[in-house]
């Protein structure tokens, strides 16, 4: 009765296949990924993303070159916020919220965190960017 235990013992050990995502043309640095843009290939690397719809929709923050892996560190939100723009930081702290003319000395997408200059007092102050495009600066500590 042994023998009928070796099909189950070698069916357990071939190993599952796995998928990795490449770039399927060369992809600049600030590229919005579409569905032509990624493909799917067999084997696994460790850090790599495997599902397409986890990296469409995303921007690039580096170049990726046709058939290299893409990796989510790579990746990013789309920038709303691009360098020299014109923009609204609001700093809030209980009821007191204080909002001036900046401008931006960095692109960067809702969460990224950026360097702004306010227009009025020429200081320069670091912020998260908000959904409207607005930058929220926060208290040092």
């Amino acid at each position: 009765m042994w023998w009928l235990a070796i099909p189950l013992f070698l069916g357990a050990a071939l190993p599952a296949a796995a998928e990795t995502l490449v770039a399927a043309r060369t992809l600049r640095a600030q590229t919005i990924l579409g569905p032509d843009d990624v493909v799917v290939a067999e084997g696994s690397l460790p850090g790599t993303a495997t599902d397409p719809r986890e990296v469409i929709g995303l921007e690039t923050r580096v170049a990726i070159y046709q058939g290299r892996p893409i990796r989510p560190a790579d990746l990013g939100a789309p920038a709303i916020v691009d360098r020299n723009q014109a923009v609204v930081l609001i700093y809030a702290a209980g009821a007191l919220t204080i909002t001036a003319e900046g401008r931006a000395l960095g692109r960067g997408g809702v969460g990224d965190r950026i360097k702004a200059m306010n227009i009025g007092s020429r200081t320069t102050v670091a912020g998260v960017v908000a959904g409207d495009g607005t930058i929220l600066i926060q208290r040092e500590k």
